[in-house]
């Protein structure tokens, strides 16, 4: 009755008229295997709602609300006024049973089959490549917060830990912080190894003792992550038997035991993200996402863009910034038959306005570097070019090193691959092309995190990735209707 006041062309809309035929049931049977009825609410409503949900960065509360009070979810979702809509935990259900699934990114493949099905995508042979963080939905802890929580969930779930004698805290009874005198950091170290003493002599316990075969699985990833928390951030103190916090960070550290996927990342020396980070990667005319991936923080980009690259067809152009630059990504999109349109890393001279690696002759065929001089050296087995004595009366020396040894060219082991693409990036097709065709991607990025989408909403990898393919199903799907998407006896297309 009210599909008129949604207007056309928008979401709502078009969820109205074809959720069944994007969405049907037969797409989700086996998450309800049992043949003795089906879920209450139907899959396209649900589909829907996901959908819309994803679309405006709704809690599962929030969302059934506008499913009872919002007309133009109403419409989208066939519903009559007078609905109430349904249980949010319907929609904690629906994620439990996509997780568990074979196929979790459902709802995002099958946008996905739109996109294929109207051939948009034909023909567009370039990709672009980014990344960006999105805060945890946990606090970051400190060691002590990490061993307390660790050693009590330890003590919780395993009776032979339970049983052993602990000294540091009352970890049965007291989830904070023991008392300490923190501005004091003899007291801090003396509280630090009494509770890394009383984690080793639980996981010794452990160790010794058969873990239930009915919580095996969680047992041991609560044990594996005290030994992780009881070793990631102590070092051995002065004294035998005695420990401190560590002068230097795990490079892979935990920070928090409630969500221990999540990791620290440095965007600068200044500023700094703790959580997750989405690679997506894009096609820069139309905007449509075809990959996106969830990682931890720390996870270098190259890797991972290659990964989004791996269901496509050779031949594309390649677009991205040099945090993809690296000459183990260079060489895998050279070996999957792609062309590069990605920045280099800046070269950084010995001395500041001084001669970088590019002002070296480096002829690797001959196995010989030659400097700005022309004293040439040899490579060694280990990748260097050492210049040595041949600096000491040089008349370029101010400009090229400040060791006393001389200047010592490193050679990368895809040195050709790297150097070919400093010199690509300098020419006027390179930057032409990423001009012209990267800023989509960063659009895409804004598109991605807006609405309040720059924190993760759930607790590790596989429900977080589940969220983010939710979210690109539906920019994909808003992406599609501003390109003219319909459906016509012969399957979808563009108008």
């Amino acid at each position: 009755m009210c599909r008129h006041l949604v207007p056309d062309g928008s979401v709502h809309a078009f969820l109205a008229e074809h959720r069944m035929q994007l969405f049907p049931d037969a797409l989700f049977a086996d998450l309800f295997p049992s043949g003795r009825g089906r879920p209450s609410v139907p899959a396209d409503v649900v589909a829907t709602v996901m959908v819309l949900q994803a679309l405006e960065g709704l809690s599962d509360r929030e969302a059934t609300a506008q499913l009872g009070q919002h007309i133009g979810w109403k419409v989208a979702c066939g519903r009559a006024l007078t609905d109430p809509g349904f249980h949010p935990t319907v929609l904690t259900l629906w994620r439990a049973r996509l997780r568990a699934s074979d196929r979790p990114e459902r709802i995002f493949d099958a946008v996905r089959a739109v996109v294929a099905a109207t051939s948009v995508l034909k023909g567009r042979a370039r990709r672009a490549l980014d990344s960006t963080l999105l805060d945890d939905a946990v606090a970051t802890q400190d060691t002590v917060t990490q061993l307390v929580a660790a050693v009590r969930r330890v003590r919780r779930l395993v009776p032979a830990a339970a049983e052993v004698h602990v000294r540091a805290h009352d970890y049965d009874q007291d989830p904070g912080k023991p008392a300490c005198a923190w501005d004091d950091p003899a007291a801090r170290d003396r509280l630090v190894s009494a509770l890394v003493t009383d984690a080793l002599a639980v996981l010794a316990a452990v160790e010794a003792a058969e873990l239930n075969p009915e919580q095996t699985a969680e047992q041991t990833e609560a044990v594996g992550l005290l030994g992780l928390i009881a070793g990631q951030d102590v070092e051995p103190g002065e004294h035998d038997g005695t420990w401190r916090i560590a002068r230097t960070v795990a490079p892979d550290r935990v920070i928090s035991v409630v969500d221990p996927q999540a990791r620290h990342m440095h965007k600068s020396v200044a500023s700094y993200r703790d959580g997750y980070k989405a690679h997506v990667a894009v096609e820069p005319e139309t905007g449509l996402i075809t990959a996106a991936v969830l990682t931890p923080a720390n996870t270098p980009d190259g890797p991972t863009g290659v990964r989004l690259l791996a269901g496509e067809p050779s031949g594309l152009e390649v677009l991205a910034d040099s945090a993809y630059g690296t000459g183990q990504t260079r060489a895998a999109l050279t070996a999957a038959g792609h062309t590069q349109t990605i920045k280099p890393i800046p070269l950084r001279p010995a001395v500041p306005g001084g001669f970088t690696k590019d002002d070296f002759a480096i002829d690797l065929t001959a196995g010989t570097v030659t400097c700005p001089v022309g004293h040439s050296v040899a490579i060694t087995p280990a990748g260097k070019a050492v210049f040595d004595w041949r600096c000491r009366d040089c008349p370029l020396a101010e400009r090229c090193t400040r060791a006393k040894a001389g200047r010592t060219i490193n050679l990368h082991p895809q040195e050709g691959e790297l150097a070919a693409a400093r010199r690509r990036a300098t020419s006027p097709t390179f930057q032409a092309s990423y001009r012209r065709w990267r800023p989509m991607v960063e659009r895409s990025i804004a598109w991605l995190v807006a609405g309040g989408h720059r924190r993760v909403r759930y607790r590790g990898l596989t429900r977080n990735q589940l969220g983010l393919s939710l979210r690109v199903a539906a920019i994909n799907l808003r992406r599609l209707l501003r390109l003219g998407l319909t459906r016509t006896d012969a399957g979808w297309a563009l108008a």
